[in-house]
């Protein structure tokens, strides 16, 4: 993998750095999270607009809107995975030495990995079973295996994507140390 390098501008100072592959793969990721979020939104917006002042509604809107929000939920998975922004309580982890921080955050890592892991092995064979049972949407009678099987891609990006954080962990810790962290107020 190659490593984020600074180039010099023509006006002196220095231009963004360059991402590697990886940095890349897992802004990819994190984008097409977002991208669901979108479409949740826009689904439950629409949804609610003409239920109220046209007394309408869109076919299959409640199967949409539960299958569109299991897929956020698992993108959602893989885009805190990596970063490790999603909710923790560190109250042994906080007290703890340089050394043992590490040592804790590559064990709670590999117990996720296992974890998520399980949880994409197990999923597949629902994507699978949904599948063979064609199981179809209410209204429109659409199969709901490709709704099922976009949320196993976001459980199996998951999986990468904390693959590569115990990488990083255990053979370059500094490299997840220097990440910047957007705070919302």
């Amino acid at each position: 993998m190659s490593e984020t390098v600074a180039e010099p501008s023509a006006r002196g100072g220095s231009s963004p750095p360059r991402r590697n592959r990886m940095d890349r793969f897992i802004d990819a990721i994190e984008l097409l999270a977002a991208i669901f979020v979108g479409i949740v939104a826009i689904d439950i917006f629409v949804s609610v607009v003409l239920r109220k002042f046209f007394s309408v509604s869109i076919p299959d809107s409640y199967d949409f809107g539960r299958l569109l929000l299991g897929i956020l939920i698992f993108w959602g998975i893989a885009a805190t995975s990596y970063r490790g922004t999603h909710i923790t309580v560190d109250l042994v982890w906080s007290v703890a030495s340089p050394r043992w921080k590490r040592v804790i955050d590559v064990f709670a890592t590999l117990v996720l990995l296992l974890v998520v892991t399980t949880q994409t092995i197990m999923l597949f064979d629902k994507v699978r079973l949904t599948r063979a049972d064609h199981v179809l949407t209410y209204d429109l009678n659409l199969p709901v295996w490709p709704f099922f099987a976009v949320a196993w891609l976001g459980d199996v990006s998951a999986v990468l994507l904390i693959a590569v954080r115990t990488f990083r962990l255990i053979v370059r810790p500094e490299s997840l140390a220097a990440m910047p962290i957007k705070m919302v107020e």
